[in-house]
């Protein structure tokens, strides 16, 4: 008997569409999808890639802005979408937005499950108001369960009181294949595609957002650490566009001898090509709930550099990288001295990336958001074994290793 899953969630993100395809394909799910808004433009620049929809999906009338740091989202026809769907059980991506209070508010009145799908993580810096952490206390409450990406967030469900057999691990994936098969026919071209896109001869590589939250900051001034010959034999590219943009670039210009090169944003497609000429990925985040930059990487093969404080670090970073911690200029200066100047390493490295991202697929994730879904109408008794057989093995201990 097929179980009709509905799906709350906010845009459609390109490296949610797989995992949405693949959960459509899972037996004993009848897929929709609701979201809240097509796109966030003030925050993102990402295609919207409808072509590649494969599920039953709906956009709701949305009403957008942003106040300071704010993002204010309201959407009409909440319940009304919720109510024409029939969900047996609504799986919401998050409680910033009134639409997750109202969806949780028409569950309960309706008699349908609930789950909470949930990113935060004990070192997410990003809310720590009172009132915020009790109403999102208030919310977790009222959840009959829980989606979690990985090992962090499943420690801070579970320090939230939430007993284990109610949290379900669903690993946060992008599209692996897409990103390796780019990549492997990328580099038989590769200094075509150098020339092409002006990047250095060698270089190390962060994809995502320059703002000051992202540790862009300390990335320039761990590069401006290195040794003026390797500064001379490897630069730094930054692939994405924000407010600390024209402060980078200023700074960039000081350090001599190196090459720091800003690509301005680039969309999911021409990303293999950054990722498949660098040497080394990285990610000095001072707050992230995930950073799938990291899969991407990953899935390119590249070696990875992560500061610890990142969602991902517990699941991901291991013997193909080195974790430093958040704000530590002198330490990444270490990993990237060490890594740059290793080939060896580098390639032992790129080996253990590959090896692990393949437990982090779309099916993967969606294998996860099932069981879950489908353990809200098993027995009790059965719920924990559920949540033990939904975990792939290089994320079913919640504890995190330290990197290798």
């Amino acid at each position: 008997m097929k179980r009709r899953l509905v799906v709350l969630t906010e845009i459609i993100a390109p490296y949610r569409i797989p995992v949405f395809n693949a959960l459509a394909e899972c037996e004993g799910i009848d897929l929709h999808v609701i979201f809240l808004s097509e796109t966030d433009d003030s925050m993102r620049q990402w295609r919207i890639y409808s072509d590649e929809i494969r599920f039953s999906h709906e956009v709701l009338p949305s009403w957008r802005r942003r106040v300071g740091k704010y993002n204010i989202l309201v959407n009409r026809s909440v319940t009304t979408a919720l109510g024409q769907a029939q969900p047996d059980v609504i799986v919401c991506g998050g409680y910033n937005y009134l639409a997750s209070w109202q969806a949780q508010r028409w569950a309960k009145r309706n008699g349908v499950h609930f789950l909470l799908w949930c990113e935060s993580t004990a070192l997410d810096q990003r809310g720590r108001h009172v009132l915020v952490e009790s109403l999102k206390e208030n919310f977790l409450s009222h959840c009959d369960g829980f989606i979690v990406p990985g090992k962090s967030s499943w420690e801070y469900v579970y320090q939230m009181g939430i007993p284990p057999e109610n949290i379900f691990v669903a690993p946060n994936a992008v599209d692996v294949n897409l990103f390796s098969t780019r990549v492997g026919a990328l580099r038989s071209d590769s200094d075509r595609l150098r020339g092409e896109l002006g990047l250095p001869a060698r270089y190390f590589l962060f994809v995502g957002r320059l703002v000051e939250a992202k540790g862009v900051l300390d990335l320039l001034e761990a590069y401006a650490r290195l040794s003026p010959q390797l500064r001379s034999e490897v630069g730094v590219v930054f692939a994405g566009d924000g407010p600390l943009r024209a402060d980078c670039e200023a700074i960039a210009r000081s350090i001599f001898p190196g090459a720091v090169h800003f690509s301005g944003f680039v969309h999911r497609d021409e990303l293999a090509g950054y990722y498949g000429l660098a040497e080394c990925f990285v990610l000095p985040t001072h707050t992230d709930p995930w950073g799938l930059v990291v899969n991407e990487a990953m899935a390119c093969g590249l070696p990875v550099i992560c500061s610890d404080v990142a969602g991902c670090a517990a699941d991901l970073v291991h013997a193909n990288g080195r974790l430093v911690p958040a704000h530590n200029a002198d330490q990444l200066a270490a990993a990237m001295q060490e890594i740059a100047t290793d080939s060896p390493l580098r390639q032992s490295m790129s080996r253990e990336s590959v090896n692990l991202i393949h437990h982090y697929s779309p099916q993967a994730c969606a294998a996860g958001i099932a069981e879950a879904a489908r353990s809200v109408f098993s027995a009790p008794d059965d719920r924990a074994a559920a949540w033990i057989s939904s975990v792939p093995a290089s994320t079913a201990v919640p504890e995190a290793k330290p990197a290798e």
